[in-house]
């Protein structure tokens, strides 16, 4: 039987590369659903099979954080769902009328796509709102008040503008022409609302979370900490200025750049939440060491999770490959 302090710290590593490329690949194609035009029909299918080859297996990462979330941190597991249940139920209904609309859109009559491309585009919108809303409550450590509700709202809307970027970035890199330069003006204005949630958030974990006050704060580990919000707003400014530097994209060897700055962007968002609440994996209350499940059975479990992970890993990796470039025109025959 391993060590539990290592298991803890390999689960917990899991969970959080988990939650990071969740965050990243399905943040995309929920923000190519929140900017989905809803006149422009041949635009929106453009946007659709943009996303079409890779959208519902993003969602794997999502399942993947959660079955791990469950199975090794049962107990803290339990405490965050049950906090934040009505948020997770109203996540869960966006998903679903993303998964509907994105299928029925395909099959209706003409006459209907327009109903379940709005569908889509609302079921996209709900989605990322309760997930930064969520994420607002975590931040806020679960309090129960109208100042923490109120955090949470802005969180929401928030985590929206920050979908909203990386997918426009997603359809820069996959779209040309009029689509494109419609993706690179999203860019620039959901670029500005995302960098000042950052900064929102960066002000608020601090005053009110005694023991992040005390870690970005600290002499010794500030040197190490404080890098990552100034190297994130320097990306914010570096992507302003690549988004009005070149008025257009259409060489694939320069749209990739607005995608991969908006990840580093997402990266380091996601470092710096991390380091400011581990060991915590409920904020003020557990630690990965103290809702750990039993290690022998985390143990035993190890061998299919290094099967597993490494195979999501190589499909998502291979779907990638296979359909890396622009954007084909949208056909379902």
């Amino acid at each position: 039987m391993l060590n539990s302090e290592f298991l803890a710290q390999f689960y917990g590593a899991l969970m959080a590369l988990a939650i990071l490329v969740y965050a990243v690949l399905d943040g995309y194609d929920l923000g190519v659903g929140i900017l989905l035009p809803l006149k422009e029909k041949k635009q929106a299918d453009t946007m659709i099979a943009s996303i079409g080859p890779f959208w519902d297996a993003n969602e794997t990462w999502l399942v993947l954080a959660v079955g791990l979330a469950l199975i090794a941190f049962p107990m803290a597991h339990s405490v965050i769902l049950q906090a934040l249940y009505l948020p997770v139920a109203l996540m869960l209904l966006g998903l679903i009328l993303r998964g509907v609309a994105f299928d029925f859109r395909a099959k209706a009559k003409t006459k209907y796509q327009d109903a379940w491309d709005i569908s889509f585009k609302i079921g996209s919108i709900i989605t990322a709102f309760a997930q930064g809303f969520m994420l607002g409550l975590y931040v806020m450590s679960f309090e129960q008040s109208m100042q923490s509700y109120a955090f949470a709202m802005l969180s929401g809307f928030g985590v929206i503008a920050a979908y909203a970027l990386i997918g426009s970035a997603w359809l820069i890199m996959k779209t040309n022409s009029e689509l494109q330069q419609k993706a690179i003006l999203w860019c620039a204005k959901s670029n500005m609302i995302a960098a000042l949630g950052v900064i929102s958030i960066s002000i608020v974990n601090p005053l009110i979370n005694d023991f992040v006050a005390s870690k970005w704060f600290n002499i010794n580990e500030s040197l190490l900490l404080l890098p990552i919000p100034i190297l994130c707003l320097g990306l914010f400014v570096l992507l302003h200025c690549v988004l009005t530097r070149y008025p257009s994209f259409d060489n694939i060897k320069k749209s990739w750049a607005p995608f991969a700055i908006a990840t580093c962007i997402f990266l380091l968002c996601f470092l710096g939440l991390l380091n400011s609440f581990y060991p915590y994996v409920v904020p003020n209350q557990l630690t990965i060491y103290e809702s750990l499940a039993d290690p022998s059975a985390l143990t035993f479990m190890l061998y299919g999770v290094v099967l597993v992970v490494p195979a999501i890993i190589g499909y998502t990796l291979f779907s990638y490959r296979v359909f890396w470039g622009k954007t084909q025109a949208l056909s379902y025959y």
